[in-house]
């Protein structure tokens, strides 16, 4: 929205990008549009702002600025009466934000912000920056030019060269403001001066050093703005929306999840602008605040927390306790439901403002984080604890059936069982009945696309629920195609949250390592539906069994047991071990739990051969170790064999000096504003369109 700003000396020359979108309106050194004579401006050459975070003011992109200045003078032409018109807010910056012009404040359509967002109309704009000057000043110098200058002829040149013999100029007019002065030298030869004394001091000194007052401390303003806005300015169409869901934490840092998301909208677009130019979609990202609407125990837990070390104890009860309430019978209900309500009030209001995008076949995606990626699974499945305890249930049945009884306990059992059959019976006929009145709602409101699990620890949830690695190299195994087409799951290496899928689909891929995600600016990378598998080291005792044992107890690819393989901390002593985990679990406030992916065995680690760090080394080395628990080539790439349809672990690559004992701390909470994350989201969100784009050139060539 920036593009096209350009700094000169002389009135915005030499900027390119978006200034060359309308060149008939600019002159030949790439300034604004000029009429012949002086006039009110036109609703073109205004331009508004909006300024987040007390940073800089930031322009509109045409399209929106236009439709704000025409909302602006329908309000300023009243109703009648003297009352002002009622004028509609203005959907603005791809319809996240609107913008109320009697106010001029912007505020988010889809989550709530405490904090509005300030807007402004831009009339008299600073040479080089294109800032605005702020609308009481500029309001008075643009009534002050009209007055005095208001149909007189502008220059006919538009060569920019001619501004310099300002210099030897008298100011024909001048306007005192209250810390300013603004000098008229022609009728678009404009400076403005600060009249602190310290600026005025400067001015003088130069002025008797032979400067002149322009040259010196002038600042030079442009009344309109650089680039005419016009209603083809324009975002694209969006085409997919993307769901971002927090995890753990979101009650001690409320709105969290609004600036992740923001970072990640950020990143995505700079990414869309340097690889995706060329389609004509557009991904729109939509935070997913469901943690702060939730009541669960109200102030129980606070009351029962001791006062010692409270700070630590508040973080704890804050971050890690979310943990705890999900795994509560009594409060697990709440959460979920929390987080599908949320989702399915977001889509419903996305589609409301946006009709066409089900009409178009608008997709959606969930990029899940933490403990919301088990949260968002379980929502999509349907799992609920009860169904594991009727599977024990069950089992114990069964287990009974199995041993000696006597005859009146095997008569009573079986009075028991027909019992139990007549009661799921009428549970049936009485749940069909209901089905023919009341259609039950789906879950979700929509089909979804893809779910990214980013830092995840699902499949820790998954293990302890019992799943266990299957024969076939299905996703189905896990999440049903039918309910997500595609699952990916995105980890740092060091990561201590996040844990692999893969392994719970067949069991051999724990020694296969995950998929590398590409580098951002990586030059023409390998499609990821291209990489061939690639071992992790095996340990040495696996190469030390004679040539003809090992061949004949070669065990079945799908059911041979896990080798023990190396660990991404390995290279961690165990006195470095402990003392960064303190103190990451002190400074996070997640807990120790968090990182006991780092307390595995320390002998098993120290057994193992200390290899280079990084991608390249691992991949170095798997050309060198000995016999592998699948059959494979000299290159330390599979064989054909029982593969998974897709592959579901992806992680991300390790900085060149990055530290482990720092990353395992900041790991967790860094995949925000990673440009590689981002490129691999809009890799797999693209992927059709892009398939598309490529055989209609393939088909036009």
């Amino acid at each position: 929205e920036g593009a096209g700003l350009g700094s000169s000396d002389s009135g915005g020359s030499g900027f390119s990008l978006a200034a060359t979108a309308l060149p008939e309106r600019r002159r030949p050194g790439g300034g604004r549009p000029r009429y012949e004579v002086v006039r009110e401006l036109g609703a073109e050459e205004v331009r508004w702002f909006y300024r987040e975070d007390r940073k800089t003011w930031k322009p509109f992109i045409g399209y929106d600025s236009l439709r704000i200045e025409l909302a602006f003078r329908a309000l300023g032409s009243g109703g009648g009466a003297g009352e002002p018109a009622a004028v509609e807010p203005v959907c603005v910056r791809s319809g996240l934000y609107e913008v109320d012009v009697a106010s001029a404040e912007s505020y988010p359509v889809y989550w709530n912000q405490t904090e509005k967002i300030p807007v402004m109309r831009g009339q008299w704009f600073i040479d080089g920056t294109w800032q605005p000057l702020e609308e009481e000043e500029s309001n008075l110098i643009e009534q002050e030019h009209l007055n005095r200058f208001k149909g007189q002829q502008l220059q006919e040149s538009f060569d920019m060269e001619i501004s310099k013999p300002v210099d030897g100029k008298e100011a024909i007019h001048s306007l005192k403001l209250s810390r300013n002065h603004v000098d008229w030298h022609s009728v678009d030869e404009v400076y403005l001066y600060s009249d602190a004394t310290t600026s005025k001091i400067a001015r003088t000194v130069t002025q008797k050093l032979g400067f002149s007052k322009a040259s010196s401390s002038g600042t030079r303003l442009h009344r309109g703005y650089v680039e005419e806005a016009t209603l083809e300015d324009k975002p694209p169409q969006t085409s997919h929306i993307v769901f971002v869901v927090h995890g753990i934490g979101q009650k001690m840092d409320q709105g969290r999840i609004i600036k992740n998301t923001a970072m990640m909208r950020d990143t995505a677009r700079k990414v869309e602008e340097k690889y995706f130019s060329n389609l004509a979609t557009h991904v729109e990202f939509l935070p997913v605040e469901w943690r702060s609407k939730l009541t669960l125990d109200g102030d129980t837990v606070d009351s029962i927390t001791p006062d010692k070390v409270r700070g630590l104890r508040d973080m704890l009860n804050s971050s890690a306790m979310d943990i705890m309430y999900y795994t509560s019978p009594l409060y697990r209900d709440e959460l979920v439901k929390g987080l599908q309500q949320e989702l399915n009030r977001l889509y419903s209001l996305f589609c409301s403002r946006n009709p066409e995008f089900e009409e178009k076949g608008g997709k959606v995606s969930i990029v899940s984080h933490s403990l919301g990626c088990v949260i968002t699974y379980d929502i999509m499945t349907g799992w609920n604890p009860v169904r594991l305890y009727e599977q024990l249930l069950q089992k114990e049945e069964e287990e009974l059936e199995e041993r000696w009884m006597s005859y009146e306990e095997q008569r009573l059992l079986e009075e028991l069982y027909v019992t139990k059959q007549r009661l799921r019976e009428i549970e049936e006929r009485l749940h069909e009945l209901k089905a023919s009145t009341i259609s039950k709602p789906p879950v979700l409101k929509f089909k979804v696309e893809n779910f990214f699990c980013m830092g995840s620890p699902l499949a820790v949830f998954l293990a302890l629920r019992g799943i266990r690695p299957g024969t076939s190299g299905s996703q189905d195994h896990i999440l049903p195609r039918t309910i997500c087409n595609r699952l990916l799951n995105i980890f740092h290496p060091t990561d201590p949250v996040a844990y692999r899928l893969e392994p719970l689909i067949l069991k051999h891929y724990s020694n296969i390592s995950p998929v590398q995600i590409h580098w951002y600016n990586t030059a023409n990378p390998l499609p990821y539906e291209h990489m061939k598998p690639n071992f992790l080291n095996p340990s040495k005792e696996a190469t030390s069994a004679p040539d003809t044992e090992s061949a004949s107890a070669a065990p079945s690819p799908t059911t041979s047991p896990v080798m023990v393989r190396r660990h991404y901390g390995e290279s961690i002593t165990n006195i470095g071990k402990a003392s960064i985990l303190g103190a990451a679990s002190i400074g996070k406030g997640l807990g120790g739990m968090l990182f006991s992916r780092f307390g595995r065995s320390s002998a098993t680690a120290q057994s193992m051969e200390t290899g280079k760090d990084g991608p390249e080394g691992d991949e170095k080395k798997a050309t060198t170790v000995g016999t592998p628990p699948l059959p494979h080539s000299s290159s330390g790439f599979l064989e054909p064999t029982v593969e998974l349809e897709h592959r579901i672990d992806f992680e991300l690559r390790e900085g060149l000096v990055e530290s482990r004992y720092w990353s395992a701390v900041t790991s967790h909470t860094a995949y925000w504003s990673s440009l590689d994350i981002a490129l691999f989201l809009l890799t797999f969100m693209y992927k059709q369109d892009q398939e598309e784009t490529d055989k209609s050139s393939l088909d036009t060539i």
